[in-house]
């Protein structure tokens, strides 16, 4: 199959459509909240598929998985607030709330690839999963640490004066690590997870249709509203600047270069296991981060990051990037 053949499937379609829809000014629209509605199915259906998987998968692989998922979590934010903050084009706060998306991870990037790799008929191994569940908190705490740092060292007004007393910084950061915990993203897909693993194999069964049979319809809808949405945000690329546009599109690439690392040689992981361990270190989060950043680091500007996840890197990913990770997995032996 070929790359171009490999793009043509539903649900990459379906997002080039949404794109286009918003490109010609089309009245489509959908109702208000169903993107979230989308979402949360979504979120609960890859939580109990995953959940299953792991009740029956080896527990020694499935610890290792969620250790190499945390290290991914807490070190790639720290490589992105580095690479942005050498630039000197934007403030260390702002630096800090965009590292934070790039370190987390994108579902509907995860299941585009999951889409791609069904179609071409690679399988692949169901612990990513549980690497996707455990990687949106780690880097929301560390841009929120950043955060915390940055204000301390430059002040809140950015002179080099001691900054005032923060709620990060004196007792706060307790209440804001509960809430980097407890996200409603992060809690439903963990919760689900974890009703798939200790629920009775045989109460499942009946799940498998909600799970599996209407699951590529709904992110095709799914991907249709991602599609209008990138449209939409791809029109402030003024206001990012060249060296923010180069920042979304090679970061991703960092992110899948350690993702490919560490799922073949790491993990052990085959072809498509090595695939998605790429696409989750080379994603970045548009549903959970950005409001948890807007609450903790205010002064961060809001259609920076969104611009960079969701108008630059969410798009590059789909069309360019997950084709890209599996030819790196392919290239390094991973079958």
């Amino acid at each position: 199959m070929g790359a171009l053949s490999n793009l043509l499937i539903p649900a990459v379609l379906f997002f080039a459509l949404g794109f286009f829809a918003r490109v010609v000014k089309s009245d489509l629209r959908f109702p208000q909240d169903m993107a979230k509605m989308l979402s949360i199915y979504l979120l609960v259906a890859i939580g109990l598929h995953g959940g299953y998987e792991l009740g029956r998968a080896d527990l020694g692989v499935a610890l290792q998985a969620v250790v190499w998922a945390l290290v991914m979590g807490f070190t790639l934010p720290i490589i992105g607030y580095l690479l942005l903050v050498v630039t000197r084009r934007v403030s260390p706060l702002d630096a800090a709330a965009v590292a934070a998306h790039y370190g987390s991870v994108s579902a509907g990037t995860f299941l585009a690839a999951v889409a791609y790799l069904d179609s071409a008929g690679i399988e692949y191994e169901s612990y990513p999963v549980i690497m996707l569940a455990v990687m949106e908190s780690p880097a929301i705490i560390v841009g929120l640490l950043l955060a915390a740092w940055t204000r301390r060292r430059m002040g809140r007004n950015g002179s080099a004066e001691p900054a005032p007393a923060d709620p990060v910084g004196q007792g706060g950061m307790s209440s804001l690590l509960h809430e980097a915990l407890t996200n409603g993203s992060v809690l439903l897909l963990l919760g689900s997870l974890l009703i798939g693993a200790i629920a009775a194999p045989g109460s499942m069964d009946s799940l498998f249709p909600f799970i599996n049979e209407i699951f590529m319809g709904v992110l095709c809808l799914f991907l249709l509203e991602m599609g209008m949405e990138a449209a939409r945000r791809i029109r402030e690329f003024r206001k990012v600047g060249v060296i923010m546009v180069a920042f979304g599109l090679v970061m991703p690439l960092i992110g899948g270069v350690v993702g490919v690392a560490i799922g073949h040689w790491a993990l052990g992981f085959g072809l498509g296991g090595t695939t998605l361990v790429a696409v989750l270190g080379a994603s970045a989060s548009y549903i959970a981060v950005p409001p948890a950043m807007r609450l903790a680091v205010p002064e961060a500007n809001p259609s920076l990051y969104l611009t960079l996840a969701l108008g630059i890197t969410f798009p590059f990913n789909v069309i360019i990037g997950i084709p890209l990770y599996l030819y790196l997995a392919r290239l390094v032996g991973a079958a």
